[in-house]
């Protein structure tokens, strides 16, 4: 699922602060939501955002995009 029982997006564009990470990003292939599944392996930054957010939820999409407008200057 790509969202939590209270609607919220489980794509997010950035870490909560004090979130750990057990693994890091170059272990991560492939995710898969019910909007699709991208294979995020050997790509830049800027594309891994974008192909996840191609497989957020539809509500969440466009803030996922100002967000990575922001954060990559792009």
């Amino acid at each position: 699922m790509s969202t939590t029982k209270k609607g919220e997006s489980k794509i997010a564009a950035f870490l909560k602060q004090g979130a750990s990470v057990t693994t890091t990003r170059a272990h991560v292939h492939w995710v898969v939501t019910e909007f699709g599944a991208v294979n995020l392996f050997g790509k830049d930054l800027v594309i891994r955002a974008n192909l996840l957010k191609s497989i957020a939820h539809p509500n969440h999409r466009k803030e996922l995009e100002r967000l990575i407008k922001e954060r990559f200057r792009v």
